[in-house]
């Protein structure tokens, strides 16, 4: 018996897709929603290579909005491969530019858990270059639909001779 609605699916064709690319054990083993827009405008961001990598591992623990990612130093440092040290410059330094905002924890004056990390400041950052590219798809599918809807000449053949 077939209990699922069309949203459900949908969303278990899309994971079917994916396990096409890329194999039922990678899918498996977990997976990460990411926008496309924040890759492909990087460079424009002013984010280089670490600062996504740092962004992307943060992402991985980003399942619902209500609940911010708390990962700790040592494990997104150890997961790219750098000293916890330059995790902290580079997490203080994508706070200071607006990217990412960490809200420290502190439980007593002389420890804290992990900080929590916002993703505010970049969802803004990127959402003229989001809504500039929403645009381009627009024109490109009405340029597209306009060439399609043109008539086509016909061949006229004359089978009396």
């Amino acid at each position: 018996m077939n209990t699922l609605n069309t949203s459900e699916k949908a969303e278990f064709e899309k994971l079917r897709i994916n396990e096409r690319k890329w194999s039922k054990p990678l899918m498996a083993a977990g997976w990460n929603a990411f926008p496309s827009i924040i890759i492909e405008k990087q460079n424009a961001l002013g984010l280089d290579a670490l600062d996504m990598n740092i962004i992307l591992h943060l992402t991985q623990y980003w399942w619902q909005s209500e609940n911010l990612p708390h990962p700790s130093v040592g494990k997104i440092a150890a997961a790219v491969g750098v000293k916890p040290r330059t995790i902290q410059k580079r997490m203080a330094a994508l706070d200071k530019l607006g990217f990412v905002k960490r809200e420290e924890r502190r439980n007593t004056p002389f420890g804290s858990t992990t900080n929590l990390y916002s993703f505010k400041g970049l969802i803004e950052k990127v959402l003229p270059f989001a809504e500039e590219k929403i645009k381009e798809i627009e024109i490109n599918k009405a340029t597209k639909n306009k060439r399609l809807e043109r008539k086509k000449p016909q061949l006229i053949v004359n089978n009396d001779k």
